[in-house]
């Protein structure tokens, strides 16, 4: 569903040039729940950038559903993958409605029946319909990430790119929303791929994990190795190690890797 290869970004010109992703690949199954895994600065949500088209000059090979991505954004990639952020309110225009926030997709690329497919959509994601005339401020945390989500959807993608959208929630709320995004995926047989820190969360909902340093990609696993112990590069062995327990040496240690 998802194949990226030979990926590559730099920013800036001369000498003050920045490469920041060096020749990615990997691929995403149709249907799979596939984590991209790192410290920051290591060119996770930058992929997702590229994809949702949010970065046009990167190089290589970018394509989804077997349609390769242009150096642009269109309306047909729009239908095909859309992106939920990480900081909900951000994301949120702060003086449009909630109805009015999933009802401006539906304008841009004219699809009618735009009431029921609102309704539906708020419901799905456990919002009721008394939503749709409140504003991104009215609503707590966990529910603008619902509103994220919803809108996301509501062109009916075939392609979710998720950039860590529980880590800005309080830790009570991040449940509420995995176990959300695991319905979805389930109900719409969805393709997701995930950006976080958090290796809980991707053993929790992933399949399969790619290891990112330095805008590089160290290994690819399955979740089931990665529990297992089977990671093969020290820095993986290393964020396992630190999931499992904090201390002051292994936090020296992570910072200085």
């Amino acid at each position: 569903m998802i194949d990226v290869r030979n990926l590559s970004l730099e920013f800036g010109e001369g000498d003050k040039r920045n490469q920041v992703l060096f020749d990615v690949n990997f691929s995403v199954q149709p249907g799979e729940i596939y984590g991209l895994v790192g410290e920051s600065g290591s060119g996770k949500t930058t992929v997702l950038k590229c994809l949702a088209g949010l970065f046009t000059h990167w190089q290589g090979e970018l394509a989804i559903n077997g349609q390769p991505l242009d150096h642009r954004i269109n309306q047909q990639r729009c239908r095909l993958v859309q992106m939920v952020f990480q900081d909900p309110y951000g994301s949120l225009h702060p003086r449009h409605t909630i109805g009015d926030i999933l009802e401006e997709p539906l304008q841009i690329h004219s699809i009618p029946d735009r009431d029921r497919r609102i309704n539906s959509l708020l419901d799905k994601v456990g919002l009721n319909r008394a939503f749709r005339d409140r504003y991104p401020h009215q609503l707590s945390g966990g529910q603008r990430q619902r509103v994220a989500i919803a809108r996301a959807l509501i062109l009916e993608p075939q392609v979710l790119l998720l950039d860590e959208p529980t880590s800005a929630l309080d830790v009570s709320v991040q449940a509420e929303i995995l176990n959300l995004l695991a319905e979805l995926h389930q109900e719409s047989k969805l393709t997701y791929l995930m950006v976080t820190h958090d290796l809980g969360v991707i053993a929790h909902l992933c399949q399969k994990v790619a290891v990112m340093q330095y805008g590089k990609i160290l290994e690819t696993l399955t979740v089931d190795e990665l529990v297992s112990g089977g990671a093969k590069t020290d820095y993986t062995q290393m964020l396992v190690s630190a999931s499992q327990q904090y201390s002051r040496e292994m936090a020296r240690e992570v910072a200085a890797y």
